[in-house]
């Protein structure tokens, strides 16, 4: 039965974010969602603590928001977490080496760290990049979401959404409407059916990541 999932979502495991897992789970049960990824910057422990608290029916993905040299890598269905800092290519090779899957977060978005058209192209065309978010929650312009659809369709690649979600209120905020699936390959099959939903949450939900920050500075209580 189709379903609806948000496959970009940061806990508090990320420096930037305030949500916690318990809280994202309340979230998705309220909003009705299949199944979730948990990508936070550079590590997999928000993601498998999610998915230790997951009720029966809510799939979740371990995936990690990898920030290589030249820029931002989604990796999901992940095992164990990839080391941040190394080349784009020893990157997504650390990925694929644990049977998961590569993507592009934001493509189109000036605002964020974000790899280079050529080295996105250049991925796609050597078979080594799986997907391409095409819709983010977080992008300042919808424009950017049309033009990382825009790359997704000339790339022939399938195209994820998720909320980018660093707070409660912004969860959901996009998602992708997919048939069951179990498995990476699955996973890729029922993309390539899947349909995007949503809109970039309202700037002011931004401020999530602001608080996160100040709440880690030394001496905040």
């Amino acid at each position: 039965m189709p379903g609806c999932f948000d496959l970009h979502l940061h806990t508090e495991a990320s420096p930037d974010s305030l949500l916690r897992p318990a809280e994202l789970l309340e979230a998705c049960s309220r909003l009705g969602l299949a199944g979730v990824a948990v990508t936070d910057h550079d590590t997999i422990e928000g993601a498998l603590e999610v998915l230790r608290l997951a009720p029966p029916g809510l799939q979740v993905i371990v995936g990690e928001e990898v920030g290589s040299l030249q820029g931002e890598v989604l990796g999901i269905f992940l095992r164990e977490e990839v080391p941040a800092g190394m080349g784009v290519w020893e990157t997504v090779r650390a990925i694929r080496a644990q049977g998961g899957l590569v993507g592009v977060p934001h493509p189109c978005d000036s605002w964020r760290h974000v790899l280079p058209l050529e080295v996105v192209e250049e991925l796609a065309r050597t078979g080594w990049l799986d997907f391409i978010e095409g819709r983010n929650g977080r992008v300042l312009r919808q424009e950017n979401n049309r033009r990382a659809e825009a790359l997704g369709r000339r790339l022939a690649l399938p195209m994820t959404a998720g909320s980018d979600a660093h707070s409660v209120w912004e969860v959901g905020a996009c998602t992708v409407l997919l048939p069951a699936f179990a498995g990476p390959q699955e996973f890729l099959v029922a993309l390539s059916r899947g349909r995007l939903l949503g809109r970039p949450s309202p700037p002011w939900s931004k401020m999530g990541s602001v608080l996160a920050r100040l709440r880690r500075l030394p001496g905040a209580s």
